[in-house]
């Protein structure tokens, strides 16, 4: 081989060796400067599906505590702040499940700034080796409901005692006084206005329990509010009369609305009946309506007591009297009110009080109105 070509191909093996070493230089400056990716953890198959489909609050966190995939539920109940869970709590709780990947349940009040607080039931469970599900329920409305109904049972359980025991001791009157007539006709009438106390006051909670159901209504049917005022008044003649109270309607005639016929009249009857047991004897109850497009508005308007600011707001509540002495010598239950506003409500309606203490009040019950036109 001449000498020429032997330098040729030393040049050509010295380039390579070269470009070689530089390569070796570059990969090493990469490993050494980019670590290694890691392996993100992967929803397992179907589960983005599932979560978008849930009514509960859902939410997958992996094993950095970052949520990988909440429910639109979870978003709305506060769950979740960008990718971190706003709970303490709850954040515990999955942190203990995925240290020893035990299922875990349990009840959880969350607090959130400028909001009420809610009940929460939180059950958490492992999903796969390195993510954590966690499956929450608001509870907050059945919480409430329960609080409810102890009131409600404590209340009925204490207006009761009230006749029943009056009841009792009238009845033993009547047996000591028995050779008394006059003091036996005295004693027996007593117990007729008890107990038709009480009869008024069992009926009215089994109406207020039927109300409170949220049960929607089983046949809505045209209702007359014409016939409603009629029966109303009717209903209360007989004492307005023995007060000397007119009782003048007024308004609007023909008008309809859609639902019940027996609740809407026993709304209507309740307003009514408060007003001529409020008012003074020789004055005047105004019953009116008025409708516009879309509602019927029934007023009934009094000359009575009226209602102090700072109780307007509490009239509706169960068993509440502006004026428990008066409240109990007209024989009323602290119900009528409760009843009028779950009339209301179950029609989609609503119902608004206006008054000043020592010149009367306004009660307006306001009703979706019914068109006739559509009807026929």
């Amino acid at each position: 081989m001449d000498p020429t070509t032997q330098a040729f191909l030393a040049a050509i093996i010295g380039a390579i060796v070269a470009g070689g070493a530089v390569l070796a230089w570059h990969v090493s400056d990469r490993q050494q400067h980019h670590a290694a990716p890691v392996e993100e953890p992967v929803l397992p198959p179907g589960v983005a599906t599932v979560l978008s489909v849930l009514r509960s609050s859902a939410v997958v966190v992996d094993d950095t505590e970052t949520v990988l995939k909440a429910s639109a539920p979870a978003y709305a109940l506060g769950l979740v702040r960008g990718t971190s869970l706003s709970s303490e709590e709850l954040a515990d709780l999955v942190r203990q499940v995925r240290r020893d990947g035990q299922i875990r349940e349990t009840e959880i009040l969350m607090s959130r700034h400028g909001l009420p607080a809610r009940h929460v039931t939180a059950r958490v469970a492992p999903l796969g080796s390195r993510l954590v599900l966690a499956l929450v329920e608001d509870r907050t409305r059945e919480r409430r409901v329960e609080a409810v109904r102890r009131d409600f049972v404590a209340n009925v359980s204490h207006e009761l005692k009230t006749p029943v025991g009056a009841i009792r001791l009238l009845a033993e009157a009547v047996n000591d006084a028995a050779e008394d007539p006059e003091a036996v006709k005295r004693f027996a009438g007593r117990m007729l206005t008890e107990s038709d106390r009480l009869s008024r006051l069992v009926q009215q909670v089994i109406e207020l329990s039927r109300l409170q159901g949220d049960d929607p209504l089983e046949a809505p049917m045209p209702v007359s509010v014409d016939d409603v005022i009629a029966v109303a008044v009717d209903t209360s003649a007989i004492d307005a009369d023995s007060k000397r109270i007119s009782i003048v309607t007024g308004g609007v005639t023909g008008l309809e609305v859609f639902g019940s016929e027996e609740q809407v009249t026993a709304a209507v009857a309740n307003l009514v009946a408060n007003a001529v047991s409020y008012s003074d004897s020789d004055s005047t109850v105004l019953v009116t309506t008025k409708a516009d497009e879309g509602n019927v508005e029934i007023s009934v308007v009094d000359q009575g007591i009226g209602i102090p600011e700072r109780e307007i707001d509490r009239i509706f509540e169960r068993f509440y009297r502006v004026d428990p002495a008066r409240h109990r010598s007209t024989g009323g239950t602290g119900l009528g009110l409760s009843i009028v506003k779950h009339v209301a409500a179950t029609h989609g309606g609503d119902v608004r009080v206006w008054s000043v203490e020592g010149q009367g009040s306004t009660f307006t019950l306001t009703l979706p109105r019914r068109n006739q036109e559509a009807g026929r």
